[in-house]
């Protein structure tokens, strides 16, 4: 029989973690039983010039904008995140939304392309700004938090050719930073 050591099993979540996957299976049921035109999309890291990141949530956003120190929460800043633009995950509900497909379900991210840890988005945010950034490492990572994220596009792709991402984190940068301008 089946155990209790499945994924979503006896580990942390967060509230929020937890309201998202329930959600994502609710949407998944829906589709499924009801033959509801619903996809479950699952985007990391969404930004872009309007952003209004915080420390705890909205990372790059934060850093372009952040006037103090910025504390990086564990794992000595090596911590990846990629980033999609809003605009890019905005195309992609759109092509959904053009053919449909019941039930799927999606990870949408910036991919490799867009990837980048908080030691190296820092490096590319005092190149782009031209400034220096003072940053401190916080031992103790946040709750919840993961070490390594890179998002696999590729399901999506191939359901929806017309589709990549079309904004680089470098113009990402430089459209937050601009936006504070």
């Amino acid at each position: 029989g089946f155990s209790e050591e499945m994924a979503v099993d006896q580990s942390l979540h967060s509230p929020y973690g937890a309201s998202k996957l329930a959600s994502d299976v609710m949407c998944q049921e829906y589709a499924k039983y009801y033959g509801m035109q619903v996809g479950i999309f699952r985007p990391n890291c969404i930004t872009g010039g309007p952003h209004s990141g915080v420390e705890l949530h909205g990372f790059l956003s934060y850093l372009v904008k952040c006037s103090t120190t910025y504390n990086i929460f564990g794992y000595k800043g090596k911590q990846v995140r990629d980033n999609i633009h809003a605009l890019d995950l905005v195309k992609a509900f759109y092509e959904f939304y053009l053919n449909p497909k019941k039930g799927e379900v999606y990870n949408l991210g910036g991919g490799r392309e867009n990837s980048v840890s908080i030691l190296e988005a820092i490096n590319r945010v005092e190149v782009i700004l031209g400034k220096k950034t003072e940053y401190r490492i916080v031992p103790k990572p946040r709750v919840g938090d993961h070490i390594w994220w890179i998002s696999d596009n590729s399901k999506f792709i191939s359901h929806y050719p017309n589709w990549s991402i079309t904004i680089s984190l470098e113009e990402i940068i430089t459209e937050i930073y601009a936006s504070t301008q």
